[in-house]
């Protein structure tokens, strides 16, 4: 299916599921929650967290779609919705990473085990390299090439300044670069 006739389709499934057609929800679902979880992992590298940001994203997106003006907006809103899901579980670690180290009066471990075996794991060098940029360099790469949005639906979705996204964009392909050349 070409691009073009992806979007119209999409589009028309949420002018559906706006409508209250149950089947159209259930098609959103169906096409957008591998991404919506893909995308949450990236930011939160973790799985249970993504699952849990995912599924409280869903309920935002079903309640709110009666307010989405735009169908074809669908991807870049409920992106951003997902990723306010999971800004507010990374806001949540930190203040709990807080307490901690007040009560245990010693620096937190920075040592995360699930990116280190994903690290581990992945042979293929570019996704070696993809992983380890930082979440918001590897969450504008995935959005723009992965997902296919274009800088302005990556801004929405992330909820920053197309100049963000384009500088995060130029970042990611220079550290991607200089990865994959220092590559045997």
């Amino acid at each position: 299916m070409t691009r073009g006739l992806k979007r119209i389709v999409e589009s028309y499934l949420v002018a559906s599921a706006r409508l209250g057609s149950h089947a159209a929800q259930t098609q959103l679902v169906a096409r957008y929650q591998n991404r919506f979880l893909r995308h949450a992992y990236r930011l939160l590298g973790d799985t249970e967290q993504a699952k849990d940001a995912v599924q409280d994203g869903w309920v935002e997106i079903v309640r709110g779609l009666s307010k989405l003006k735009d169908d074809a907006a669908f991807p870049a809103w409920a992106f951003r919705i997902i990723t306010r899901r999971c800004g507010r579980i990374v806001a949540e670690r930190q203040r709990t990473r807080d307490i901690a180290v007040r009560v245990a009066g010693e620096p937190p471990n920075h040592c995360d085990a699930a990116r280190t075996m994903e690290l581990a794991a992945d042979v293929n060098p570019l996704h070696t390299a993809l992983a380890a940029l930082p979440p918001e360099h590897r969450s504008a790469v995935a959005l723009f090439y992965l997902e296919e949005m274009s800088v302005a639906e990556v801004a929405v979705a992330l909820d920053v300044p197309v100049g963000t996204v384009k500088s995060r964009l130029l970042n990611a392909r220079a550290k991607l670069r200089k990865s994959l050349e220092r590559r045997p």
